[in-house]
């Protein structure tokens, strides 16, 4: 749980074997929320590439910068999950480890939450820098998804996201959560803003993430985020916060 002094801002990084996109990629979040009260989570999602190492060195030089390592990887979900969990700040910006997501458009990500009913920022890619078969095979699985959950997000597998952390912990966990998050928030009654992003080419390594894996394991789930559509009736957590104080 987090702990006291609690700051505003809590930046969480899922990456397994990303240790050469890291270093860049933290230099560029510290330059993004300049002035700002801030931390870095990272969860090593079961790296074998030195990233333990390479997170442990910065650690010591960089009183901002928190991580947490998985012996084995249990997926972006879960290192979404766990550094919310973690988490000091009351907003959160999560954003992939490869370096694709432009830390640039931080601030922007984190103004889009302006307004009370507002829980979740969703970052919508321009100009992908993937391959034709993950662009089309994503187009195909953003359709589908749209026509069954009426999210009205073009682009749910982005995983530049900034949110709320009460309301976020407050959505049912499950693996492959990220990709169903303005689905979730819309159900618990929040509004969700899209911001379109600049998605950059991955300058090291490989994705972890193909079209076929993501396809099996999101399938189930879609049908499952679409029952959660119609039979959750409203969340009775802020309420309860709004009692609890």
């Amino acid at each position: 749980m987090p702990s006291e002094n609690p700051i505003d801002i809590s930046v969480v990084i899922p990456a397994r074997d990303e240790a050469d996109n890291l270093p860049p990629l933290l230099d560029e979040i510290h330059a993004a929320l300049a002035g700002q009260s801030y931390e870095i989570i990272v969860i090593d999602d079961g790296s074998t590439d030195g990233s333990d190492s390479l997170l442990a060195q910065r650690m010591q030089q960089d009183a901002r910068l928190r991580t947490v390592r998985n012996e084995k990887s249990l997926g972006k979900s879960a290192g979404v999950y766990m550094g919310a969990r973690l988490a000091r700040g009351r907003l959160i910006m999560a954003l992939d480890g490869d370096g694709q997501d432009d830390p640039a458009f931080i601030p922007a990500m984190l103004a889009a939450l302006d307004g009370d009913d507002v829980g979740l920022a969703a970052g919508q890619r321009i100009n992908r820098r993937d391959t034709w078969q993950k662009r089309i095979g994503s187009k195909i699985a953003n359709a589908v998804r749209r026509w069954m959950l009426g999210d009205d997000t073009r682009d749910t597998g982005c995983g530049f996201k900034a949110f709320r952390r009460d309301a976020f912990l407050d959505l049912p966990y499950f693996d492959t959560m990220h990709r169903f998050l303005p689905a979730l928030f819309l159900t618990d009654g929040w509004k969700v803003a899209h911001v379109d992003v600049v998605n950059r080419p991955r300058l090291h390594g490989t994705s972890k993430y193909g079209i076929v894996d993501r396809l099996m394991a999101g399938l189930p789930d879609l049908f499952g985020v679409s029952w959660i559509r119609r039979r959750r009736r409203g969340n009775p957590m802020p309420r309860l916060r709004e009692l609890e104080r």
